[in-house]
């Protein structure tokens, strides 16, 4: 690349505003970025959590399909799995509020939504970001360019010359902050909707845990949609 142009150049010669834009959109690069990696590892957590739920119903008793679960405090599973057997003990024994009115279905349908709720929450925080990155990178990166090229034409005119030679490495330096801004724009979106896609297949996967639990806690048994004879009791032991 010629000495007149690259990003040392631009920097070299671009004014605070050039330079504050440059600094933004590397500052949101390095946040999307952040978040991509971050929630992608959750996303492969979660789905190693869910393989695991799969041998939570080849267990004897609830205590031995706990354990299968794991220890992580974060297992979203396992948690679930936590909600509803203490909404079913809580139920069972207290008779002393007026939350306590409901049916036993009903009490362990919330508890297990407020569980779902919360590792909903968590799964989607920081995808705001990536959002928000992809949204205005662009127009960010295109206010460097039309603020670059405004400053190469005052400068063109000042010095009284026109010619191709003169314009073209301003007005391209100047152009570079557009790419920059979908640089950084571009990875944001993709980023968003491949965490978009992992967790609606998480969350897919804990519904379908959250349900069975239910049937398990209500009626003693797993039941499992779309294959009515298949029911695998589990002792209500734990």
């Amino acid at each position: 690349m010629d000495s007149q142009f690259g990003l040392s150049h631009v920097w070299s010669q671009g004014d605070f505003v050039i330079r504050g834009v440059a600094v933004l959109l590397l500052v949101m690069s390095l946040a999307s970025w952040l978040v991509i990696l971050t929630k992608a590892v959750d996303i492969i957590r979660s789905k190693k959590f869910a393989r695991r739920a799969d041998a939570f119903w080849h267990s004897e008793d609830f205590a031995t399909g706990l354990a299968k679960l794991g220890e992580n405090d974060d297992n979203p599973f396992r948690n679930l799995a936590l909600d509803g057997r203490e909404a079913a003990a809580h139920h069972r024994n207290t008779k002393a509020h007026l939350h306590d009115s409901l049916d036993a279905s009903d009490w362990i349908t919330r508890s297990l939504r407020n569980g779902i709720d919360e590792t909903t929450a968590r799964l989607q925080s920081g995808l705001a970001i990536l959002a928000s990155v992809g949204s205005t990178a662009p127009f960010i990166g295109l206010f460097g360019t039309v603020w670059g090229i405004y400053h190469a034409l005052m400068s063109i005119g000042t010095a009284g010359q026109a010619t191709i030679d003169k314009v073209a490495g301003p007005i391209g330096e100047a152009l570079i902050m557009t790419a920059l801004g979908l640089a950084v724009a571009i990875p944001a979106v993709l980023g968003y909707n491949a965490l978009v896609r992992g967790n609606k297949s998480v969350l897919n996967k804990l519904n379908s845990f959250a349900h069975d639990l239910h049937a398990y806690f209500v009626t003693g048994a797993r039941i499992s949609v779309g294959t009515p004879a298949t029911v695998l009791p589990l002792k209500k032991g734990g």
